[in-house]
């Protein structure tokens, strides 16, 4: 109940500041429309390099949002009210993060699609980088979770942040990429989602529990 009350009240909030959620959506669109323009017009460049292209820009999009995932719980002192509630924290923490891509890495994946086509890429590969966004985003946003809890309170905090889970983020990126190249050269490409989708579990399981941890050490330290 309480993870439905907390999931509810963060996408009543992001909707009563639109202009949060919109630019991390924007700077997505920018930089892929973008890339045309300073590598040039050819489709079959483009279509060779639009998976790097979208899944790099999807990855600096969620890392521009995720920064602000607990800044102003714990300006207005609302996470020092999560340590004392009864339900795990954890479970909270899990809310925040499914509320943050709802808002922000799902739009991501509705948008793939039609940046994906001005970028050449063919209806397999389209598929395939909707599905590898849809497991991969989450992921993204559970890491990010964990740095954001790590640097809550930190001058240059967002800097920090970007250098502690850039690392974390590159494996979810190479899986992403490689397996949409794989998907437009007609490769099978069951192995890879299965590896993402796995790693999208093992997300699931352990990043609120450590992103719980980072909030308490935090907190303490306060």
């Amino acid at each position: 109940m309480a993870m439905a009350d907390t999931c509810r009240r963060d996408l009543c909030l992001a909707l009563r500041q639109p202009a949060d959620l919109l630019t991390p959506l924007l700077f997505f669109v920018m930089v892929v429309t973008l890339f045309p323009l300073a590598i040039g017009p050819e489709l079959s460049f483009l279509r060779d390099v639009g998976p790097g292209i979208l899944w790099v820009s999807a990855l600096l999009s969620v890392l521009l949002s995720v920064d602000h995932l607990f800044r102003h719980d714990a300006a207005d002192g609302s996470l020092e009210q999560w340590v004392l509630q009864p339900q795990p924290l954890y479970l909270l923490v899990l809310a925040r993060v499914l509320g943050h891509w709802v808002l922000g890495g799902l739009p991501l994946v509705l948008l793939a699609p039609l940046l994906g086509t001005l970028l050449g890429l063919s209806g397999q590969a389209l598929g395939a980088l909707c599905l590898t966004l849809l497991l991969g985003t989450p992921i993204l946003s559970l890491i990010g979770a964990i740095g954001a809890a790590l640097t809550l309170g930190l001058r240059g905090g967002g800097l920090l942040l970007a250098l502690l889970v850039m690392p974390l983020y590159v494996p979810v990126l190479i899986f992403g990429t490689g397996t949409v190249l794989a998907a437009q050269a007609g490769v099978p490409v069951t192995g890879q989602l299965a590896l993402m989708g796995a790693g999208l579990v093992m997300a699931v399981t352990l990043a609120p529990f450590a992103c719980a941890a980072a909030l308490r050490i935090t907190l303490s330290g306060r």
